[in-house]
């Protein structure tokens, strides 16, 4: 009996540490809506999820799919051609520190806007480069940021890049996230490769 007491008296007490150690809505900013999202596409979504990591304020990148017709669909599906979709990343953002604008910038010095149904040494529309806007603002300053790059571009070709009401977005299968961590060497091998750098350099200068 005493040994059913101690150990229903550590249940109890177990239940109360996990009562106060989940954390509150109050301590999940997400769930009150203080974080934001970006939505962009710009060929393989292996290389767009990097540049993003490394901004302050950025607090997850995923990769996936999005602006095509068919529902859940699946990367051999996507990679076809046949689902309308564009490989694309989704940000998660805190505005308080940093601003759709500058993910913008970013966004734009990661891409080759020249070209409307490819990026790099991948071709057709499921690597097409495509803004995708969450709401009003966001459309504006897509749309300002686009006209200012085509005021300052150093290359003669017009820029091409959608800009776009977002819709459903579907992560990717597991094996793509973080993909420039979790295989570091092939997808250094694929960027080279494929002459990312090399067009992005071209058309932006070198970082």
């Amino acid at each position: 009996m005493k040994l059913y007491k101690w150990l229903g008296w550590l249940g109890l007490s177990g239940l109360l540490v996990l009562c106060f150690s989940l954390p509150t809505m109050s301590q999940n900013p997400k769930a009150e809506g203080e974080f934001a999202k970006a939505t962009f596409a710009g060929g393989c979504f292996w290389c767009m999820e990097h540049p993003f990591d490394e901004l302050e304020g950025v607090v997850s990148t995923t990769s996936g799919y999005t602006g095509g017709h068919k529902e859940n669909p699946t990367y051999p599906e996507v990679s076809a051609g046949g689902t309308g979709h564009t490989e694309a990343v989704q940000i998660v953002y805190d505005p308080k520190k940093i601003t759709y604008r500058e993910l913008l910038k970013v966004y734009w010095r990661n891409t080759d806007p020249t070209v409307s149904d490819a990026q790099f040494c991948d071709h057709g529309t499921q690597y097409r480069p495509e803004i995708f806007y969450h709401n009003e603002e966001q459309q504006k300053q897509a749309e300002e940021s686009k006209k200012e790059i085509e005021d300052i571009k150093t290359f003669p070709q017009p820029i091409v890049t959608k800009i776009t009401k977002a819709t459903t977005f579907y992560p990717a299968e597991d094996y793509h996230q973080n993909y420039y961590q979790t295989n570091p060497i092939r997808y250094k091998f694929y960027r080279l490769a494929c002459g990312r750098d090399a067009r992005l350099a071209e058309l932006w200068g070198k970082a």
